[in-house]
């Protein structure tokens, strides 16, 4: 890497982003296991998480962490950051390389609050590409929970928050391709194929785990916190308040196991897919 425009030119870079506990490990594993493809593996670290394999930007639990990251402004990261600078791409490239093998043709990276970075990684690695992974706001927010230690109100609003500004960075991307959690679970070969011909190589077959139902569980639960005395009827209030922004990507508080057309298969799709 001691030249970097050509390390640059020859290298395209992949980052995954989305809320914690929304499906980007196992995105990440099956894009890992591609021979033209290396990403982290084996660091040490939570997840192989790219965040926190450099120093050059603060990792989301600066921020507040799962479930709260994205109340702070300061999470939110685009092309006008003052970290954007050579200094910066030299070094996260020599301390993410050494996690990479250079031999491969792509290389990608995860890290949930990438959900919210797009545009600053971006004018770091122009020839970057991004796969943002959405998941329902209540599996999200139940499955977060026990870390974040805040109520599901918040944690639903925590992740509309973030994709509402993934909404307003997509605008200004070159290559993003969005998908739902759920749509990889109920078709994980096709979603990996359509992932693969994004990134521009060929496709493999899926030889990961992929676990059915896995929101079940959780609209469960809301169903019985909806159901308790007091704290049931403040909860109810709390969906239908952000029903509709909640709709806008698909999905619904209050009849939370349809998935919707409006979502990744036309405003998604439309809007979100550059």
């Amino acid at each position: 890497m001691t030249n970097l425009a050509d390390f640059l030119a020859q290298k395209p870079f992949v980052f995954i982003g989305g809320l914690h506990r929304s499906g980007t490990s196992l995105i990440h594993e099956c894009l890992r296991d591609h021979p033209d493809i290396s990403g982290f593996s084996g660091t040490g670290v939570n997840e192989d998480e790219g965040q926190l394999l450099q120093s050059v930007y603060k990792p989301a639990s600066v921020f507040g962490g799962p479930g709260k990251f994205g109340f702070n402004p300061r999470s939110f990261m685009d092309e006008t950051h003052e970290l954007v600078s050579d200094v910066s791409r030299r070094r996260l490239l020599s301390e993410w390389g050494k996690y990479w093998d250079s031999k491969r043709r792509i290389l990608i990276e995860k890290s949930p609050p990438n959900l919210v970075r797009t545009r600053f990684l971006q004018a770091l690695f122009p020839n970057s590409k991004f796969i943002v992974v959405l998941r329902h706001p209540v599996a999200v927010a139940y499955a977060t929970k026990k870390w974040s230690h805040t109520s599901v109100p918040s944690l639903i609003e925590h992740s509309l928050l973030c994709y509402e500004r993934l909404v307003k960075d997509v605008p200004h991307l070159k290559h993003v391709y969005t998908l739902r959690y759920e749509e990889f679970i109920a078709s994980p070969q096709t979603t990996l194929d359509q992932l693969t011909s994004f990134i521009g190589v060929n496709s493999i077959a899926l030889t990961r785990e992929v676990k059915e139902n896995i929101n079940e569980k959780y609209f469960r639960k809301l169903e019985v916190d909806c159901e308790k005395p007091i704290r049931g009827w403040y909860l109810r209030r709390c969906l239908l308040r952000r029903e509709r922004r909640t709709n806008a990507f698909g999905y619904s508080l209050l009849s939370p196991r349809e998935l919707r057309d409006v979502g990744i298969g036309g405003w998604t799709r439309s809007l979100l897919t550059a």
